[in-house]
């Protein structure tokens, strides 16, 4: 049985666009606004990453690590994030969801239990930041036994061997991290760049799911549609961000971002 993530790339390549991946931070402003946002993102966005707050966010930059400390702030756990899932999913059953965070919280929950309330809330896939390959293979034999996709990086450094055997193991999406930065930088490398070497990557093999992420925004996002996937976060954390600012709904904002970023892309 095809998974939703795998499913919703098939969708988009019949539509010959690449997946809109959005990137929000569970409990960003608030825990039911976190949710406002998912439900009405989703109508545009193809595959939803939701982050689950930590207060060492070491590969992520100013926006998001905002995101995480407002969410923090209002007093968000890791159970309130299966919650926000849950309800989601509740009405939004097809649309593939994705937690992305840092292994500690995992570690400290205990790795069954976090998988067991992944699979009962509906995730449909992991992005663990610090859990490299191949220190990450127990764990994400784990999750293909829960049926629950575990996503492997690749970033421009990455060997030529040590890729191989990465997309080899991977399961039905790989992320690749198009510049050495943290994340919303500004692009250090031309689109053009950036699509040379992820054509170099997907020549490895065509068939595996390959998405790009790290500095796009709606001024990058068109020149890089040729990819099967294309990762927004940075930008929705800025747009929460100044929306609290200027006392303005952020779901209303976030609408028309993600609806603009989707029509660049098709």
């Amino acid at each position: 049985m095809k998974s939703k993530i795998a499913l919703a790339f098939e969708k988009c390549k019949k539509e010959k666009r690449p997946a809109l991946i959005t990137y929000t931070v569970a409990g960003d402003d608030t825990k039911n606004n976190s949710l406002n946002i998912l439900n009405t993102i989703s109508k545009h966005a193809d595959i939803l990453e939701l982050g689950f707050p930590h207060n060492t966010p070491i590969a992520d930059g100013g926006q998001i690590q905002g995101s995480s400390h407002r969410a923090l702030k209002n007093g968000i756990t890791l159970k309130d994030v299966f919650q926000i899932v849950k309800k989601f999913k509740k009405n939004n059953s097809s649309k593939p969801l994705i937690l992305m965070g840092y292994f500690n919280l995992i570690y400290q929950s205990g790795e069954n239990n976090f998988l067991k309330n992944c699979k009962v809330a509906g995730v449909d896939g992991l992005i663990i930041v610090d859990l490299p390959y191949p220190e990450n293979k127990f764990f994400a034999n784990k999750c293909r036994k829960k049926s629950i996709n575990f996503i492997q990086l690749l970033s421009p450094t990455t060997s030529k061997e040590r890729m191989k055997k990465i997309i080899k193991d991977s399961h039905d999406m790989i992320y690749y991290i198009s510049m050495l930065s943290t994340t919303g930088g500004k692009l250090k490398v031309s689109p053009k760049k950036i699509l040379e070497n992820y054509n170099k990557i997907k020549r490895i093999n065509p068939k595996k799911n390959l998405v790009i992420g790290f500095g796009i925004t709606d001024k990058t996002i068109a020149s890089l549609k040729s990819a099967n996937g294309l990762v927004v976060g940075s930008m929705l954390c800025k747009t929460i961000a100044n929306s609290i600012k200027m006392r303005q709904n952020p779901v209303t904002k976030l609408d028309k971002v993600v609806y603009n970023l989707k029509k660049k892309i098709i």
